[in-house]
């Protein structure tokens, strides 16, 4: 009689952790580099990476930093909902010409805690100008 208290015991706890890992916020983005292409100085910076939670508890993105000040990221300040789509905003400053490589770092609350996003491209002069 025991045992079988026991192994109910422990098929209860076993479920419930599978049930707690089960309902976590799940960030999930359309892509993870954003390409610019070539882009002429002084020209608009502002790109967006979209991303899903497709998990089954509200995502909060605690944290967007960026590799350089070059790079303002900006969050979505509410928690983003099961199923819902959110975007994370990159302005880039694009009156420094040269190559664009840049890491974002997105800290949530998601089952995978911490994503690296991209951009690459490159900032030209404009063409007459030395």
């Amino acid at each position: 009689m025991m045992k079988k208290i026991v192994l109910v015991l422990f098929v209860g706890l076993l479920g419930m952790s599978l049930k707690a890992q089960d309902s976590a916020a799940k960030i999930e983005f359309k892509e993870e580099t954003v390409d610019y292409g070539e882009i002429e100085k002084g020209s608009d910076g502002v790109r967006v990476f979209e991303f899903t939670n497709t998990g089954n508890s509200p995502l909060i993105i605690s944290d967007v930093r960026s590799s350089c000040g070059c790079t303002i990221p900006k969050k979505p300040e509410d928690p983003i909902m099961p199923g819902k789509t959110g975007e994370i905003q990159v302005k880039y400053d694009t009156n420094r010409v040269g190559p664009i490589r840049k890491a974002i770092t997105v800290t949530s609350n998601a089952e995978t805690p911490t994503k690296i996003l991209k951009i690459k491209g490159e900032v030209k002069a404009p063409s007459g100008t030395k």
